[in-house]
Parts: C-alpha cells; sequence; structure tokens
C-alpha cells in the first residue's frame, strides 16, 4: 500500500512539474525571441554572420531577384509552406508587421515557399487578405540562411549581410522586432 501510494506521489510530482516547466518555458521563449533579435540586430553593423549577394528567388510574375540587387534595403525574409502549421500562425503578425512599415522603401519583406508552390501560396495570401508577396527559391538555399527547420526567419542588412536567423514560429507583433528593424533601416 506504501509502495502504491509513493508511486502515485511521484507520478502526480513528476506530472506537475512537466505542466510547469512547458508553462515557463512558453512564456521564457516569447521574451528569448525579442532579445534575440534585439540583441542580434544590436551588434549587426559589426559583427554580420554572412553575405547574401548571390542568393535568388523568383517572384509570382516568374521574375528573379537577388539579394545583390537589395542592397541598401533591410530584408526580412520568411522561409515556409502552407502546410506548416506554425508558419501559417505567425503569418498574421509578419502581415502586421509589414503593414507597420508601410510608407517606407527600406524594408522587403519576401515570403519564401520552400516547396516552391507558387499557385497555392498565392491563393493562401489573397484567401486571407495578406499583403504579402510570395516568392520560390531560385536554386540552392544556403545552410546559412534554412537549416532543418521551417519557419525560418533571416534578417539581411543594408549592406547585403545576414544578421540573424530565427527558427521556428515566432510573434512578429512584438514592438521589440520594429524597433529592431527600423534600428537597421536608421543604420547605414
Amino acid at each position: 500500500m506504501i509502495i502504491h501510494l509513493n508511486k502515485k506521489m511521484i507520478g502526480i510530482f513528476l506530472i506537475v512539474t512537466c505542466i510547469t516547466a512547458v508553462s515557463c518555458n512558453s512564456k521564457t521563449n516569447n521574451t528569448q525571441n525579442s532579445q534575440v533579435i534585439e540583441t542580434t540586430v544590436d551588434s549587426a553593423t559589426s559583427s554580420p554572420t554572412h553575405q547574401a549577394n548571390e542568393v535568388s528567388f523568383t517572384d509570382e510574375n516568374g521574375k528573379n531577384i537577388t539579394l545583390s540587387s537589395l542592397k541598401g534595403k533591410v530584408v526580412f525574409i520568411n522561409f515556409w509552406a502552407t502546410w506548416c502549421p506554425p508558419c501559417i500562425h505567425e503569418m498574421p503578425s509578419i502581415n502586421s508587421l509589414k503593414q507597420s512599415f508601410k510608407g517606407t522603401n527600406e524594408i522587403i519583406f519576401l515570403m519564401v515557399d520552400v516547396d516552391g508552390m507558387m499557385d497555392k501560396s498565392k491563393a493562401f495570401m489573397a484567401e486571407n487578405k495578406y499583403d504579402l508577396q510570395v516568392y520560390a527559391p531560385h536554386g540552392e538555399i544556403p545552410s546559412e540562411f534554412l537549416g532543418n527547420a521551417i519557419p525560418t526567419t533571416v534578417i539581411i542588412n543594408k549592406k547585403g549581410e545576414l544578421v540573424d536567423r530565427l527558427e521556428g514560429g515566432r510573434d512578429y507583433a512584438d514592438p521589440v522586432i520594429k524597433k529592431s528593424l527600423d534600428k537597421l533601416i536608421q543604420s547605414n
């Protein structure tokens, strides 16, 4: 009886511990996401991680665009797919973030469908009334940009240098993210 009760208590203790750890982690994760972006952007001008010149994408009209052609602008690239729940979950906040920069041509948003399913992606954007232009990869995507997970977002500074890579879903409505992108826009 005592052993049986102890096993029950241990089981309950483990369940409570797991629930507590998960809930603490999710609260910490949002804070960490903002801190990662802010810290990376703060140091972006002094220590870029990768020159992004020759990476290219195809837009929905079949036109190729290279990152080198976007020098002088901050580039926000989100790698996603229509079948990816975390990708879909973060899309409204990315759309809101883009809208917050309406009226400036200092930042470009590229929504890159890793599957290259342009028709499906365009339909998804139209159906949800998102003002986000869809692109497909044109050639290989460097591993510095896209590892093994989607969604992944990379931020390129005005010099064409990769300054941040964020794997996994995010809440881009966080004011720290906009502030960090504003800093990149204002830097030379």
